[in-house]
């Protein structure tokens, strides 16, 4: 599954390789998929400065990937949810193309993929976004339902 884009050199990488043959067994394991976004560490570096301009995105997947975890969403097709999934992995990787632990470059390849990740799914990331505002809108309506009840 490459792709022709300015990420090659890391698309084709054996970090990301490596994330995407991880990609099927973490999808199936609701266990393995929330222990990929609890990561401690990773949510520390999204603090970072270089995350800034994906910081939002990044959030959403995460919260994405609970909901999907949870079964209850599954509004995004398997080739994106894929790829979401594997650029996470990615991310958490301590030792990829560029090992994180090298100050100052180690997770501009993290920046970068995650980047390309969120504009190529941008569209089902909105929607997951707006899935989450139906939500919260029948909760609160339930919830003054329930109050108006209890009055």
């Amino acid at each position: 599954m490459m792709r022709k884009t300015k990420l090659s050199w890391l698309l084709d990488s054996w970090a990301y390789r490596k994330a995407e043959r991880l990609v099927s067994a973490t999808i199936a394991s609701p266990d393995k998929l929330l222990a990929l976004v609890g990561n401690a560490q990773a949510l520390k570096v999204l603090k970072q400065g270089r995350f800034a301009d994906i910081l939002d995105s990044v959030k959403a997947a995460f919260r994405l990937i609970k909901c999907y975890a949870s079964g209850e969403y599954r509004g995004i097709s398997l080739q994106s949810f894929s790829l979401i999934v594997a650029s996470v992995i990615y991310f958490v990787m301590p030792v990829d193309s560029l090992p994180d632990f090298i100050i100052g470059l180690g997770y501009l390849d993290d920046a970068a993929l995650l980047n390309w990740t969120f504009k190529t799914v941008a569209e089902d990331i909105e929607k997951f976004i707006e899935w989450e505002r139906q939500e919260a809108e029948i909760i609160d309506a339930d919830y003054e339902l329930i109050e108006e009840q209890v009055d």
